[in-house]
């Protein structure tokens, strides 16, 4: 029976094992086929009715470990990778058009985890006002004027909080 998320293609003997694949990307099988599940990847049947894969799908799991490594929910590695082509072997500009895409993500996470390595041991912003500094940085908590969270840590500053304060005052 065959699966909404497989590819239909003519009989052939080559394509990867599940076993291989594992072997190959460090994965477990369960996890393979949750991906496969997930519709991140697309096997086929060869003659004996036995699940294949293409070489290429090693590239995309690669891409998913990475991705999740880097916080990526399945759901935005679906979108990226649904940027790829289906039924053939993705080309490198294929490749270099998923990246373009997925840079302008990668810098804003850098930014942010960037943020957090350097100002985790300051104000952040957040409300807590538990640190002698908060009283400069945060004063009455300010911050919360701009939203929840940790204000600073998404990429506020204790400027934005006097500019709002300004915004706010009566004329």
């Amino acid at each position: 029976m065959r699966k909404p998320n497989e590819i239909r293609r003519p009989a052939r003997r080559d394509g990867l094992s599940i076993g291989a694949m594992a072997a190959r990307t460090g994965l477990a099988v369960s996890a393979i086929r949750y991906y496969e599940t997930e519709g991140l990847i697309a096997p086929w049947r060869n003659e004996a009715g036995q699940r294949r894969y293409d070489r290429a799908d090693i590239r995309r799991l690669s891409f998913v470990l990475i991705a999740q490594g880097l916080g990526a929910s399945i759901a935005e590695i679906r979108a990226q990778l649904a940027a790829l082509p289906r039924g053939r072997t993705p080309t490198a500009a294929d490749w270099r058009r998923l990246s373009a895409q997925y840079r302008a993500d990668l810098d804003r996470r850098i930014a942010q985890l960037t943020r957090l390595r350097d100002d985790l041991d300051g104000c952040i912003g957040c409300g807590c006002l538990s640190l002698e500094r908060c009283s400069l940085y945060n004063p009455g908590d300010r911050a919360a004027r701009l939203g929840s969270g940790p204000r600073y840590l998404l990429g506020d500053s204790p400027d934005d909080t006097v500019e709002n304060a300004s915004d706010n005052s009566p004329s």
